[in-house]
């Protein structure tokens, strides 16, 4: 039964125009890349667009620090980006800049409508004001000592040492990173978009968005907090749209980031007859919108990004599709390690269709983190990809070009053999489309598994000594080919250079994901060529090492000094106290986190502890631990932390909870 034809627009998050492409980022770009290709396999109308997101006070600063003005930087960069992803087989239909006359000419628009309709108002709001360098600082360009754990060197919303998020006022010794100089209050007047008036139909949206379940989770405990008006707006200096009617103020790059998904497929409607903005982005469009982001932008894509296109008018997104972070080798990425590695660096060593697979082979539609384990890249794509996919082609290829001229036999060996190959269509399909490409990969490995046994079996190689069975070798070989062939299609929105090569080899100029049902039988195809050779250590080795040698200046362990050394006398104020674990939980939607109600001899406390991953909380009630009694409660978005519970370890599962002597009571101080 043929496929309804599906009308799609699919845009990934937008790159910021002020860095590099690296591994972490290429998660995101082959997840959609992968996705919208098997829809175009499908036969379906699938659109993909892109753009730099070229706002902002970064960007502004990048540029001044390096003497070329901000759409230089930006055209630069965006230059870079397009490169690079067209060097990994990521195939946008348009890559376009936010900073365009689309997304000004939208942006305004949109600002327009949400004022007729009461969503915008002005309130006046206190910010850090650098003074030597005449402008307000967003957050980040604040930094000082953590007011919860004294950790030096903080950003002004969040501690990187204990996770506290803050203001940057509660900062202690806050500094501007820009001059080095305490920055000072000032009043200034920002216009807000009423989010707070969302919340009912925010939560009509999510009913018919089919959200993972984490996102729901995560939806739910910004609902019961309470959804907060936002600031839309930033004051000069400042690179990006200003705000209509104001001479110093403009749209917080926020609010004019998401609407490049629009210019850009506004753009490339100017140049396409067949595509009609309107039909995709009216309100009660009827074709699907899909954003593929990353799980710390889901708060931006989930509550304001909807809201704002309710409120101004247009259509919400279908879906919104989040996934998790990289690792490298089990750890954050790092530059001292060489783990830090950049797109560039890679593909002057490696192929992008290993990447494209091992990355594929680990995806799922969860916002789990994945691991790019590089031991385990090298074995799996040598595995996989040479070992047993490339390895049925070139097992058979040259029989068939050396003793048949490249015809291939009228009639498959083995029909029923290749009716599960075929039958295997649905069950792959199915997978790509839910996201779950790690599944679709075992099932085709599983299936390259039974083409080698079939070719081991019959064993080509010794059949053509015997001059009987020389029809019967054409026969067996064309069973491996055609074999191949479906295997290569089902890959194709994977490993597409790879593809592209195999469809050449077998002469054929185009595949649809039907195809693969259908045997190629009784046509000439061309002399086989190698289609990939194997990953080597000293390839992965070697990008490490450039990766490594990029640094541009070495990173070495922060010294102690006064700043971040504390006294006798400090330390001695730190109530250390015995305490008995009464109840232990998991905490929805947080990765890391158990709550723990503890017994501290005259009272209970609730602490939340990132202990996760090393401990099963059901085994953790009635165990005793050492507590900081006296630490200031943390309120935290799942609640507030009423202490801290002591550990050590290097994270993860290495988590070791530091247990009292036996005889120990709850209450009990530690000295």
């Amino acid at each position: 039964m043929p496929q309804k034809q599906r009308k799609i627009l699919v845009t990934s998050a937008l790159p910021y125009a002020n860095g590099s492409i690296h591994m972490g980022h290429l998660v995101e770009y082959l997840q959609t890349d992968i996705w919208v290709r098997f829809q175009k396999l499908r036969g379906h109308t699938c659109t993909y667009v892109c753009a730099s997101d070229a706002h902002g006070t970064p960007i502004m600063l990048k540029a001044r620090e390096l003497g070329i003005s901000p759409e230089e930087l930006t055209e630069r960069v965006s230059a870079e980006f397009v490169r690079d992803f067209s060097d990994f087989d990521i195939e946008f239909d348009n890559f376009h800049s936010t900073h365009s006359p689309e997304n000004e000419a939208l942006v305004t628009d949109i600002y327009e409508k949400l004022r007729e309709n009461g969503d915008i108002y002005t309130r006046t709001i206190e910010q850090s004001y650098d003074e030597k360098e005449g402008m307000f600082l967003p957050d980040r360009f604040v930094r000082g000592t953590c007011p919860i754990c004294k950790s030096a060197d903080q950003y002004g919303d969040a501690c990187e040492v204990c996770g506290a998020t803050y203001s940057p006022e509660d900062l202690i010794d806050p500094v501007s990173v820009l001059s080095g100089t305490p920055p000072v209050k000032r009043d200034s007047e920002h216009y807000f978009f009423k989010l707070s008036e969302y919340t009912d139909r925010l939560r009509n949206w999510m009913d018919s968005a089919a959200l993972d379940r984490n996102m729901l989770a995560k939806l739910e405990e910004w609902f019961e907090t309470g959804l907060q008006d936002w600031d839309i707006s930033r004051d000069a200096p400042y690179f990006g749209f200003k705000i209509p009617g104001t001479e110093d103020k403009y749209f917080y790059v926020w609010l004019d980031a998401p609407v490049g998904y629009m210019a850009s497929f506004k753009n490339l409607c100017a140049r396409d007859a067949s595509l009609d903005f309107d039909d995709y982005w009216k309100a009660g469009s009827d074709t699907e919108l899909y954003h593929f982001i990353g799980k710390d932008i889901m708060y931006f894509h989930t509550l304001f990004w909807p809201a704002v296109l309710k409120g101004s008018g247009y259509r919400t997104p279908t879906s919104v599709f989040a996934h998790g972070f990289l690792t490298v080798n089990g750890q954050k990425m790092s530059k001292a390690r060489g783990t830090f590695i950049n797109g560039r660096a890679y593909l002057d060593h490696l192929n992008p269709n290993h990447l494209r697979y091992y990355y594929a082979a680990k995806l799922g539609p969860t916002i789990d983190d994945i691991d790019l384990n590089l031991e385990d890249f090298i074995a799996r794509v040598n595995s996989d990809l040479v070992g047993k996919l490339v390895n049925i082609a070139s097992r058979c290829a040259g029989f068939i070009s050396k003793r048949f001229d490249g015809q291939l036999s009228a009639t498959l060996d083995d029909r029923a053999l290749f009716a599960a190959f075929s039958d295997s269509a649905d069950p792959i399909a199915e997978h790509y489309e839910n996201r779950e490409y790690s599944k679709a990969m075992r099932m085709i490995m599983t299936l390259a598994d039974s083409a080698n046994r079939y070719i081991d079996e019959y064993k080509p190689w010794l059949m053509i000594k015997d001059e009987g069975k020389s029809d019967a070798v054409q026969s067996v070989c064309t069973q491996g080919l055609n074999m191949f062939r479906s295997l290569m299609i089902y890959l194709s929105p994977v490993i597409p250079g790879v593809a592209a090569e195999a469809r050449a080899f077998l002469n054929e100029s185009g595949w649809t994901w039907n195809d693969a049902a259908e045997p190629l039988l009784n046509t000439r195809i061309n002399k086989f060529k190698p289609l990939l050779t194997r990953v080597e250590t000293s390839q992965v080795d070697a990008m490490v090492e450039q990766s490594k040698s990029s640094l541009t200046k070495k990173v070495e362990a922060a010294p102690v000094t006064p700043d971040n050394s504390i006294s006798i006398d400090d330390f001695m104020k730190v109530d250390l106290r015995i305490a008995r674990i009464e109840k232990a939980e998991t905490v929805d939607g947080a990765d890391k986190l158990v709550a723990l109600t503890l017994d501290v001899g005259d009272e209970t406390r609730n602490v939340f502890a990132g202990i996760k991953a090393a401990y099963d909380p059901a085994t953790l009630i009635g165990r005793h631990v050492i507590v900081v009694a006296n630490l200031a409660p943390r309120k935290m978005r799942f609640g507030v932390s009423e202490g801290m519970v002591l550990a050590a370890g290097p994270g993860g599962e290495d988590i070791f909870l530091l247990s009292p002597d036996e005889g120990a009571k709850p209450g009990m101080r530690v000295k």
